[in-house]
C-alpha cells in the first residue's frame, strides 16, 4: 500500500511539473469548489485567464474535425435568413474567417465577436487589415447578444465565470437560436478545474450535462440537435471522475 501511494504521489508531482511548464498542450489539473476558487488556486508562476496579449496569437482560422456539427447548424441558420451572429468567446474572429471558405455569407451578415479586451484589439486590427470590418465587429459585453439571431459558443462557456442561463437572463431580447460546440461537460456532476493553455492558466468549468440542458430549457429553448465531439480529448488526472468528461454541442431554438 505504501509503495502504491508513493508511486501515485510521484506521478502526481511529475504531472504538476508538466502542467506548470506546459507550452502547447491542453492540460487540466486540480478540483475546486467553484469557478472563483479555481481562479484563486491558479499558480502564480503564469498569467491567469485570456486577457493577455500573448493569447491573441494562440489560434488560427482553420476548420477542425470537431467544428463540423456547429458549422452545419450555422450554415442552416444563415440559409434560413438568420444573419445576425453573436460569437461568444470568438477570439479574433477565427470561426468567421474559417467558415467563410465553405459557407456563403450574405451581404447582410453581421457577425459580432465577444471576447476579452486584449484579444479583440487584435481582432479589430485584423478586420481592418482584411477589409472585413463591415461584417465583423467586436465587443467585450455579452449583453450585446440581445436581439441577435444566433448565439454561437464554440469552446467558450467553460472559461466564463457566468453560466449560460445567467447570460440569457440578462438579455432584453434572447437570441432566436443557440448553437453550442466543444462545450466541456460531465455525465454526473459539475467540475471546476484549471486549464493550461501554454501562455496562461485559466479557471475552467466542466458543466453537468443534464444541468446544462435544464438551464437552456428553463431559459425557454427547445433542443433541435445534440452531439458529442468525439476525438477531442479532455481528462482531469488524479480527480475522481476526471476521466469521464467530454466535449459536446447542440442546437437550441427559442420557443
Amino acid at each position: 500500500m505504501l509503495s502504491s501511494l508513493l508511486s501515485f504521489s510521484s506521478r502526481e508531482s511529475a504531472y504538476r511539473h508538466k502542467f506548470l511548464n506546459n507550452q502547447d498542450e491542453n492540460l487540466f489539473m486540480g478540483s475546486f469548489e467553484s469557478f472563483a476558487a479555481a481562479e484563486a488556486g491558479a499558480p502564480s508562476s503564469k498569467a491567469v485567464g485570456y486577457d493577455h496579449a500573448e493569447t491573441a496569437s494562440l489560434y488560427s482560422p482553420q476548420i477542425y474535425f470537431y467544428d463540423y456539427p456547429g458549422l452545419f447548424w450555422l450554415g442552416r441558420s444563415i440559409d434560413a435568413g438568420l444573419a445576425r451572429i453573436f460569437d461568444l468567446g470568438g477570439h479574433i474572429g477565427i470561426k468567421y474567417y474559417a467558415f467563410r471558405r465553405v459557407l456563403s455569407y450574405p451581404q447582410n451578415l453581421r457577425w459580432t465577436v465577444c471576447d476579452v479586451p486584449s484579444v479583440i484589439d487584435s481582432g479589430r486590427a485584423l478586420a481592418v487589415q482584411r477589409e472585413t470590418a463591415d461584417q465583423l465587429s467586436f465587443t467585450t459585453d455579452y449583453r450585446d447578444a440581445s436581439g441577435s439571431d444566433v448565439l454561437y459558443a464554440s469552446g467558450s462557456l467553460q472559461y466564463l465565470p457566468v453560466r449560460i442561463d445567467e447570460i440569457l437572463s440578462s438579455l432584453p431580447a434572447k437570441p432566436k437560436r443557440i448553437v453550442l460546440n466543444t462545450t466541456a461537460v460531465h455525465p454526473e456532476r459539475t467540475l471546476f478545474t484549471l486549464n493550461s493553455i501554454g501562455v496562461a492558466v485559466c479557471p475552467y468549468r466542466i458543466e453537468h450535462y443534464d444541468e446544462l440542458l435544464a438551464m437552456l430549457t428553463r431559459s425557454g429553448y427547445r433542443k433541435r440537435d445534440a452531439w458529442r465531439n468525439e476525438g477531442k480529448p479532455i481528462d482531469v488526472p488524479f480527480v475522481d471522475g476526471g476521466d469521464k468528461a467530454y466535449y459536446a454541442g447542440g442546437c437550441f431554438d427559442l420557443v
